[in-house]
């Protein structure tokens, strides 16, 4: 009688451990996953806020060989590059002031690679970006950060159509000989 309730009461007892060990390491997952998200989120607002102090070290944030695409289609920096664009706004009290209010952020598997999108307030109004963060033994860098104007649908063409204006004015005059 003994044996016929320790057999189911053994399988209980085992399907019980086995349940509780992988909500634990479930739990454990879902805290390293929260950590590295609160991590980067920290990462990434400090970076914005030391363009908003003019603190040189927000250069030291993005990778010797990152890339900062701005909202104008000429501007395509490394790291270096555009620090040099640069140098005369961080000569000022505040470079620019980003301030995110809205952000995603995902990252591979391994936690080596992380990408994020946000919508931010700018002196321009509401931009939108995304970056690529890489997680090395030093820390986190930005490899790459695409920034862009957001433009209403309602307004594309119009804005398109002063683009095409604005180019074939910049095509001509490149073409005028020079005095």
């Amino acid at each position: 009688m003994k044996r016929f309730f320790a057999v189911p009461f053994l399988k209980f007892s085992l399907a019980l451990g086995l349940a509780v060990a992988c909500t634990c390491a479930s739990a454990q997952v879902v805290d390293e996953r929260a950590l590295l998200n609160e991590k980067v989120a920290r990462f990434i607002d400090e970076w914005h806020d030391d363009a908003a102090h003019a603190r040189l070290s927000y250069f030291d944030k993005m990778a010797k060989d990152g890339v900062y695409i701005g909202t104008d289609k000429t501007e395509r920096w490394t790291r270096d590059e555009f620090k040099a664009w640069a140098k005369r706004f961080f000569e000022r009290p505040s470079a620019w002031a980003f301030k995110s209010f809205n952000r995603h952020i995902s990252f591979s598997e391994d936690r080596r690679w992380i990408w994020f999108d946000e919508q931010l307030h700018t002196q321009m109004g509401i931009c939108q970006a995304t970056g690529v963060i890489q997680q090395t033994a030093q820390g986190l860098e930005i490899m790459h950060y695409q920034l862009s104007l957001t433009v209403p649908n309602e307004l594309t063409d119009y804005l398109a159509a002063g683009v095409k204006k604005l180019d074939e004015k910049n095509a001509e005059q490149k073409l005028m000989p020079k005095p």
